[in-house]
Order: structure tokens, then C-alpha cells, then sequence
């Protein structure tokens, strides 16, 4: 297979280390995980993305999420060009963004929603109103769960996770260690460690914060009733359960993640976080929750919380479109392309040897190069990296855009056609094979 040549891309990488860290603007962007030169977008139209040297891919990230209908699709297009026409932002209130917050309010067990910028400030912003509605300090996350790049959220687990709860350290330089020490960082799906959690620190746990299906390790499916069960956990210790809905909301299902579980299961979250999808490809987010804790914001209640363009009319017009497309034919299309393109991928790297798992919820999946069931974020580092790396420059060359990070899931859209899936089909044998001729993979 010849590799395809990205000329362009390699010189624009060169100016943009010249003025940016690593050349990018986040970091799995700069395909350290895989190797090679980043592929620069230069449009993207559909299911199908142009680099700028000419080459198109079958897109299967469709921007980590946001575009559920594919890209520059007409209507969204239309109304957002509309809203431009009448100014991009005003610093007022608007009628779009209530429109929106009607729409996730009617779709969802939220009561109120405040709009922010970025997944990162709704889960921050929602971390301080828990804080401030319970008058608790402690935080419990999973590992594997990401949160954005909020301080106390970046944090790693400490030493004796495994037979005592003690606080995290920073998961990164420049967290200080006073911004994790109030931050129990648990394994995911252990309901044992999460029993042990509450019983010693019950009293000082404001909420417990987990993916309402984890994404961020690729997916990792609650096992049934997971989370009902610390739903019910956090209601008996009188914290908050705080579902991050930023990748699964209205991507997952019509319902986000809660749509898989909750909504049978007959529990709701105290506070949710949303993103991608409600901001139809624009830079927005959001969080939620129950009337009585919402209350608790400025300017109703003590706890403080503003942004310039949070509530932008032009990316709220854009996920208000987008939402009110997104009907039970466009899930139901995104589901059977991706049932076809899982099936065809296990087949492919079962004939090649290579050992796989392939996991889904609702409409988000992953590929995992690992031989055994991924329940935690433990499970998912077995993985064989360089097997992965020689399967996305495979699928690459063959016109198929994956996530460039074996951990990562992999997103379709309702503009997926049978040229689309066919294109990705087609690559499979040939990159299973390239794995099975990687190094680890052998």
C-alpha cells in the first residue's frame, strides 16, 4: 500500500511548531500516539474530510463527536449563516440560546441548564456549584474518566487505591498538589472501591462525577446498573452525582448516555455537563441539573459563575438546528452503519490474527488492541499501541480517518452512505494485516 503523500501538511506542521506548542491546539492532534505528519483540513463536506494536499477520507471522528449529521450540512448551514447575517455576539440575553435550553431540557432529566464555552468550563463550573450547594470539598472521579482540563480533575491515583482511599496527586506538571488532595481518583466500574470511598468519606463528599459512558480511555460501558448504583450512593451520603454527558449527550442516543440506562432504571442525575453535539460544531457547552441546585448560580443564588460568550448566539442557533434534526431515523442510520463497520472490523482483525475487542454504546464504539474485555482504564493500557499505530496509518492510506490514539472512539454520522462505509470496509483487511505485521502485533 502506498503511502498517501501530504506534502502540504508536512510544511504547515513546520510553520506551526514555529508558533505553536507541538504545532497543535490539543494535543492528540499532533499524531504523537501514531507516528507520522498530521493531516491538515482544509474542508470537509458530509461524511468526508480534504487535507490540503487534495486527499479525502472517509472522516470516523467527525470532530471527537459534534457532527451527528455530518458536516456542512445544509440546514445547519443555513441557519447559522442567518445568524451571522444578524451579528455574532452581543453580550445580551438571546432568544436562540432559550430555544436551546428548552430543547435539552425537554430531552433530558435536567430542570435548568447555564451555557458555557468548552466541556472543560461546564465541568468546572459544575465541580464549584456542587461545592457550594453541599458545603463539601471532595470530589470522587475514575480513572480513565476525563474531565476536561480542570486542575483538581487532572489527577492520578495515589499508591493505595487498592486497599485504602487516599487523595490524588496531579496528573500533570502544573497541577499543584493542593488542587488534587481533596480528589479521590477510583477505578471504574469497582463498586467495592467506590463502598470503601463512602464509608471513610462520606460526610466530605460533595459529588462523585463519572462519564455517563467513558469515551475518554475509548468506550467503556457501565456494567448494568453501575450507574443507578452510584446514583443511590451519592443520595444516601447526601453528595451530588454529577453525570458528564460533554462526548455521550445526544451523540450516544437521542438521550445521551442517560438514554441507555437511566431512563429504564428510573434514576437521574443531580447535575449533567454537555457539549459536541449541542453546539453543533461551534465552540459550546453546558451544565445542568435539578431546579434547587441550579438555583444556587449567580445571579439567583451565592455561587459564582460568568463568560462573555457563553450562550453565543451563532453556536447556539447552530446545536439549536442540529438537535431539532437529529430525528430517530438519523440514530437509527448512525447504528446500523456502525453495526456493519464493527462486524466488518472484527471480522477483518480475527482473519489477520490480531488480538481485538470491540466495544459499543448506542451510537459510539471503539476498537481496543487488546485480547480481553475492557472494564477499567487498567484494562484498556494492555493495549497494543504499535499494532493500532500501523492499523490507523493503514486505514489512512487507504482514505479512512481514525482516531490518531488508540484510545479514543470512533464516530459516525447520519451523512455516512453506503460510498462511505464501502470505503471503510474495503481498508479493513489491509490494515488488520498491517497490524498483525507490526512489531507487538507479531
Amino acid at each position: 500500500m502506498t503511502p498517501t503523500p501530504a506534502p502540504a501538511s508536512a510544511a504547515l506542521f513546520d510553520r506551526a511548531r514555529a508558533v505553536t506548542p507541538g504545532g497543535v491546539n490539543s494535543p492528540v492532534r499532533a499524531f504523537n500516539a501514531v507516528g507520522g505528519t498530521p493531516r491538515f483540513i482544509r474542508s470537509a463536506q458530509g461524511a468526508w474530510l480534504t487535507d490540503v494536499d487534495g486527499n479525502e477520507y472517509v472522516d470516523l471522528i467527525c470532530s471527537w463527536g459534534p457532527m451527528l449529521l455530518g458536516h456542512a450540512h445544509p440546514e445547519v448551514m443555513a441557519a447559522v449563516s442567518a445568524a451571522v447575517a444578524r451579528g455574532t455576539s452581543y453580550g445580551t440575553p438571546t432568544e436562540p440560546e432559550v430555544e436551546l435550553a428548552e430543547e435539552i431540557v425537554g430531552r433530558t432529566p435536567v430542570e435548568a441548564v447555564r451555557f458555557v464555552s468548552s466541556g472543560t468550563e461546564a465541568t468546572m463550573s459544575a465541580i464549584r456549584l456542587a461545592r457550594g450547594f453541599t458545603g463539601r470539598d471532595v470530589i470522587v472521579k475514575f480513572a480513565g474518566c476525563y474531565h476536561g482540563h480542570v486542575d483538581s480533575l487532572l489527577a492520578s491515583a495515589g499508591s493505595g487505591v487498592a486497599t485504602h482511599q487516599e487523595f490524588a496527586v496531579p496528573g500533570s506538571p502544573g497541577v499543584p498538589a493542593s488542587s488534587t488532595e481533596l480528589t479521590l481518583v477510583l477505578p471504574y466500574n469497582d463498586r467495592a472501591a467506590v463502598k470503601a470511598a463512602f464509608a471513610e468519606h462520606g460526610p466530605r463528599i460533595a459529588a462523585l462525577i463519572t462519564e455517563a459512558v467513558p469515551g475518554n480511555m475509548g468506550v467503556v460501558p457501565p456494567e448494568p446498573g453501575f450507574n443507578e448504583f452510584l446514583a443511590l450512593s451519592c443520595r444516601e451520603a447526601g453528595a451530588l452525582f454529577i453525570s458528564d454527558e460533554v462526548m455521550t449527550g445526544f451523540r450516544a442516543t437521542s438521550q445521551g448516555g442517560w438514554g441507555l440506562d437511566g431512563v429504564e432504571e428510573g434514576w437521574t442525575p443531580d447535575l449533567m455537563t454537555f457539549g459536541k453535539v449541542m453546539g453543533g460544531g461551534f465552540p459550546a457547552a453546558a451544565f445542568g441539573g435539578r431546579r434547587d441546585v441550579m438555583s444556587r448560580l449567580s445571579p439567583e443564588g451565592p455561587v459564582y459563575q460568568a463568560g462573555t460568550l457563553s450562550g453565543n448566539p451563532i453556536a447556539t442557533t447552530a446545536g439549536l438546528a442540529t438537535l431539532r434534526l437529529a430525528t430517530d431515523e438519523v440514530y437509527d442510520h448512525i447504528g446500523s452503519a456502525g453495526t456493519t463497520i464493527r462486524g466488518a472490523a472484527a471480522e477483518a482483525l480475527a482473519a489477520a490474527g490480531v488480538p481485538h475487542v470491540v466495544q459499543a454504546a448506542g451510537t459510539m464504539f471503539s476498537v481496543f488492541f487488546t485480547g480481553s474485555p475492557v472494564r477499567d482504564f487498567a484494562d484498556a493500557a494492555t493495549q497494543d499501541t504499535a499494532a493500532y499505530a500501523a492499523f490507523f496509518h493503514a486505514m489512512l492510506d487507504a482514505g479512512v480517518y481514525l482516531p490518531p490514539s488508540a484510545y479514543e472512539a470512533w464516530f459516525l454520522s447520519s451523512a455516512h452512505d453506503d460510498r462511505a462505509v464501502q470505503t471503510v470496509l474495503d481498508a479493513l483487511p489491509g490494515a488488520a494485516r498491517a497490524a498483525a505485521a507490526s512489531p507487538e502485533g507479531r
